[in-house]
């Protein structure tokens, strides 16, 4: 189990996260906030790149900072940009990579073979880094990121960029995984975990505003979320911060979000698109 106990983090003199505290187990869970929310610091605070001048990282009970290499040995991470040899090819990649992490041949070998399986690119494993698609080079940053078998699998934005049916099947890798692992996804896409996250942890400039199951967050702004057609001209008047989604037809904008001062609005069934806007406003 990891927690985050009561955790403050500056960058000198500037607070960038404030009085943090979020308790993991196995599953997936959604890191949700805007660019700039403080994703990534948090990232770097769960991973002990990171010390909080505030406060504290646990795993089982215990100081990640006074863990050492033990605690590293329990942690995969997939960063937004990962480092990836084009030259090399895939298996080679993952070989290397297993022996940095300080594998032995006999540990990887099979490993390799079962990971490269595992993510769909069985096929490819004679294939050069570099003719891979982004979803394929995402899938190998999952196979390099559970090398050594983590307990805690970190991903940084790991569906940008990539197509409807690499995002399914990467979400579909996810909830396998999830079965025996921490995942924390960091993300601006919502639909990639609204259905399969345990819990969804909202941050907004470094402060958390909520953690709940997408279910709870969703039934707690049910009758808030309306839909109405309305003028251009209205449209350019209201405020559109309010607004999660507008479609322009015929000269009129049928809008959807928060319309609490148009009163033909129809209360319709929220989503958590409109939990983000809503935790947002």
């Amino acid at each position: 189990m990891l927690n985050v106990n009561n955790a403050d983090v500056f960058y000198g003199k500037h607070q960038v996260l404030y009085d943090i505290n979020i308790e993991l187990e196995a599953g997936i869970y959604g890191l949700i906030g805007e660019n700039g929310a403080g994703k990534t610091t948090l990232i770097g605070l769960i991973t002990g790149l990171l010390r909080p001048k505030n406060g504290s990282v646990t795993w089982n009970g215990k100081d990640i900072n006074k863990l050492g290499n033990s605690y590293y040995d329990n942690i995969g991470y997939l960063p937004q940009f990962p480092t990836l040899y084009s030259d090399f090819y895939s298996k080679d990649f993952l070989e290397y990579m297993a022996l940095i992490k300080g594998m032995k041949k006999k540990e990887y070998k099979e490993r390799v073979d079962m990971l490269l399986e595992f993510v769909g690119l069985s096929d490819e494993k004679h294939k050069k880094i570099g003719a891979f698609s982004g979803g394929m080079r995402q899938r190998l940053g999952i196979a390099q990121a559970l090398l050594n078998e983590p307990k805690l699998l970190i991903l940084d934005e790991p569906t940008a960029g990539l197509d409807p049916s690499e995002r399914i099947r990467f979400r579909n890798i996810l909830t396998d995984l999830s079965k025996d692992k921490i995942v924390l996804l960091a993300t601006h896409i919502i639909p990639d975990i609204e259905n399969v996250a345990k819990n969804i942890i909202f941050l907004h400039r470094g402060k958390i505003l909520a953690i709940d199951t997408s279910d709870n967050l969703i039934n707690n702004i049910n009758g808030k979320v309306k839909e109405a057609v309305i003028s251009e001209d209205e449209y350019h008047r209201i405020n559109r911060q309010r607004i999660s989604n507008a479609i322009y037809e015929d000269g009129s904008y049928k809008v959807r979000g928060f319309l609490d001062n148009i009163t033909d609005a129809i209360i319709v069934e929220p989503g958590l698109e409109d939990v983000f806007l809503y935790y947002m406003l």
